[in-house]
């Protein structure tokens, strides 16, 4: 984020702001002016910004990057500019226009700007939900010749890295965009995401949609689509609400990118109390899809950082999270969650009248070289008990080993028991385990 260009218009509204500056103060006690550079979505221009050294730098670093086998994802924002972006003197038919009644009725949502054209009356770009930003005008996406230019945009940045967050990306949507302002709009994704993959045929498009339009999203093109429906669920901490998402279908699943936090979101480690983080987190991170980590996530951060801010606070390093987080990060290297089969899996009551069977989530990992892991949360406050059955065909007349990879149990089961009722579980609150499932040879400890 906030690679490219801001200009001094959004610098001067981020630093006039007295609600921002009070946020910008609660992260950096030690404000000072020069931290305010303005909103990286407030772009003036998608070149890359001087202040990171410009175009060169970031081929630079795009270089490093590849002989590392890393690729390089770019933010595009398609709904709004920056106020003092070139193309309001040039092309000011590129913008929703308001009029004199909409400055007085919601000026919260419209700004007189002084052009070269002269003084026009411009909408904020917006979320319908909430007012404008101020520091942001709204694109005209039922002009035609704006979805060319930004097309052309997206061409320019694709030159430059791998792939494109889009931010806000269900804005642009017809629907979306014509019950916001009025006006009817083409369908623009389809046509950005087919012209951009002429040129470069395997980059990736991620889209932050909200709205339960993730579907919608994915049907026009985007390999990813932000999934913030399983973070809610989590959030509310109740395991059959998150186990009745991750039990859609994988042609979706597997192009959701799964998050505990982003640049929007309060960080993780402030939202949910320690043994629930790692709960939520082998949750998320263990299911199919993308997975989606934010900077300072893994050693527990907690001040939220402003992207109109250049910097963040000193945070001393949680090292028992971050700790947590290596042997979560060694279990997604294995081969079976990179190229394995992933299943949902049903727990049943461990006797009659037991709801607590209700609070887990199970799930188990097939790879093609016979890795397999089984990945048990109990996601509750309490101790909960359950049967779950292990979905492999050879269980019978054979003893297998269950090591855990987060902690150190290991667990031997009789292979007959195991396919006629399943394997016991009676786990405390808030507890995983990835289990490694391995046949005992005749003769090994």
């Amino acid at each position: 984020l906030s690679v490219w260009q801001t200009g001094p218009a959004a610098q001067a509204i981020s630093r006039a702001s007295p609600e921002w500056r009070k946020d910008f103060e609660q992260t950096l006690p030690d404000l000072r002016e020069e931290d305010i550079a303005g909103s990286g979505f407030a772009i003036h221009s998608y070149s890359v910004h001087r202040d990171l050294g410009g175009p060169a730098a970031l081929a630079r670093l795009r270089e490093r990057m590849q002989k590392r086998g890393l690729k390089l994802m770019l933010d595009f924002v398609p709904n709004h500019m920056a106020p003092d972006h070139p193309w309001v003197d040039v092309h000011p038919d590129y913008f929703v226009h308001g009029s004199e009644s909409d400055l007085t009725r919601a000026s919260q949502n419209y700004c007189r700007m002084q052009t070269k054209n002269g003084p026009l009356v411009l909408a904020y770009g917006r979320d319908p939900y909430f007012d404008g930003w101020p520091d942001t005008l709204q694109l005209n996406y039922g002009n035609p010749e704006l979805q060319q230019a930004m097309i052309g945009e997206l061409e320019s940045i694709a030159g430059q890295c791998d792939g494109v967050r889009c931010d806000m990306a269900m804005l642009v949507l017809p629907e979306v965009f014509e019950s916001t302002w009025g006006i009817r709009a083409d369908l623009f994704w389809p046509k950005a995401t087919e012209r951009v993959r002429k040129a470069s045929p395997d980059f990736c498009f991620m889209a932050e949609v909200y709205w339960d339009r993730e579907w919608t999203m994915q049907q026009q093109g985007f390999d990813y689509t932000y999934d913030k429906r399983l973070y809610d669920r989590l959030r509310e901490g109740h395991a059959r609400p998150v186990r009745e998402h991750i039990h859609a279908g994988l042609d979706y699943q597997n192009k959701m990118a799964r998050f505990m936090e982003n640049h929007d979101e309060p960080r993780a480690a402030g939202t949910f109390s320690p043994e629930v983080h790692e709960a939520a987190a082998v949750i998320t991170f263990l299911s199919p899809g993308l997975r989606f980590f934010h900077h300072g996530q893994f050693e527990g951060k907690r001040k939220r950082i402003s992207p109109h801010l250049v910097r963040g606070p000193d945070e001393p390093i949680d090292r028992n999270l971050k700790q947590f987080y290596d042997k979560l990060l060694a279990v997604l290297r294995r081969p079976v969650i990179r190229d394995g089969q992933w299943q949902l899996l049903e727990c049943k009551s461990a006797w009659d009248g037991n709801w607590t069977s209700d609070c887990f989530l199970a799930s188990f990992w097939q790879g093609v070289d016979d890795e397999r892991l089984l990945v048990v949360v109990n996601y509750a406050a309490n101790q909960s008990q359950c049967y779950v059955g292990i979905p492999l065909p050879n269980l019978r007349d054979q003893r297998w080993r269950l090591e855990d990879s987060l902690g150190d149990a290991r667990y031997d089961r009789d292979g007959n028991e195991l396919e006629s009722r399943g394997l016991y579980l009676d786990v405390p609150p808030w507890q995983a385990h990835v289990f490694s499932v391995t046949q005992v040879k005749e003769g090994s400890v």
